[in-house]
């Protein structure tokens, strides 16, 4: 079997400190984290950022005083800013954790049905912000919510915004979304082109299904207090916990960890720009 990359979605938008203590949110509790989890055997980290009152945000600043702690404290792994929606709508805003240069960084490749909103991303802004990526060329993570996202992410290749081989992270599990199914993991898989890579993400209860599901079908594995608040018994999880659980599975079964240099020759990334991000 391939080396098994884990992903650590740190933070997110939506969980707090009331919901769960063990949530980083500063950049030194972030960064901590970090090096707790690679030290466990993760080796990427989709990283959100948070503002001095704890609101999601994609100031440059914020992400900037984030990544300086992170490559003080685990300078070998793999930064994935994240562009989400939920700090911002504006285009250029949520451009801007791609322009300082990370080694990835997030592209939801569609909009869909999220509790209590729409997940907007409009074709123009799909265009605008594919562009931006072909202009850095920092390696896009397509976020697929659910099959369509899939023909986007073509749509834009054809464009020559995007190019191939293509890193999808399947998200499985969310309301208004593909439920957490073998199938549609399966399905999912099957929809994209030789040579890809992908990860698997089940939101909630689904986490550590999903990812069992995707270490036994050789792909890769995300979890985090971004998607899910608990462990398999019922406990309230912690990030290096999560990654704990996983590296478990993966060794029960048979499968290797990455290294940060071994997931970076599995992603396609550049070694040499590792250390790239803008920092001031």
């Amino acid at each position: 079997m391939e080396k098994l990359i884990i992903t650590v979605a740190l933070t997110g938008n939506v969980p707090t400190k009331q919901m769960n203590p063990n949530l980083p949110v500063t950049p030194e509790e972030i960064a901590s984290d970090v090096a707790r989890c690679a030290d466990a055997g993760a080796t990427v980290f989709h990283v959100h950022a948070r503002d001095e009152a704890g609101k999601p945000t994609l100031k440059r600043d914020a992400f900037q005083a984030i990544v300086a702690c992170i490559k003080r404290k685990a300078p070998d792994v793999i930064v994935q800013l994240s562009t989400g929606g939920r700090a911002s709508k504006d285009w250029e805003e949520r451009a801007n954790p791609v322009r300082l240069l990370p080694e990835m960084g997030s592209f939801t490749t569609g909009s869909n049905n999220l509790p209590g909103m729409v997940y907007e991303n409009s074709p123009q802004f799909l265009e605008f912000l594919a562009q931006v990526y072909h202009e850095t060329g920092v390696k896009p993570e397509l976020e697929i919510f659910e099959t369509g996202m899939i023909a986007n992410a073509f749509f834009l290749e054809k464009k020559g915004w995007l190019h191939p081989p293509h890193h999808f992270n399947f998200v499985l599990g969310a309301p208004g979304a593909m439920p957490a199914m073998g199938r549609n993991l399966c399905f999912l898989v099957d929809s994209i082109p030789p040579g890809s890579t992908w990860t698997a993400t089940g939101i909630g209860k689904s986490q550590i299904n999903v990812a069992t599901m995707a270490i036994a079908m050789e792909g890769h594995v995300r979890v985090g207090l971004e998607d899910n608040q608990y462990l398999p018994d019922g406990q309230l999880a912690s990030n290096p916990r999560l990654v704990e659980v996983v590296a478990t599975i993966a060794r029960a079964v048979g499968r290797p960890i990455a290294s940060p240099e071994e997931a970076r020759a599995i992603l396609g990334l550049d070694p040499s720009r590792k250390d790239r991000v803008l920092l001031a």
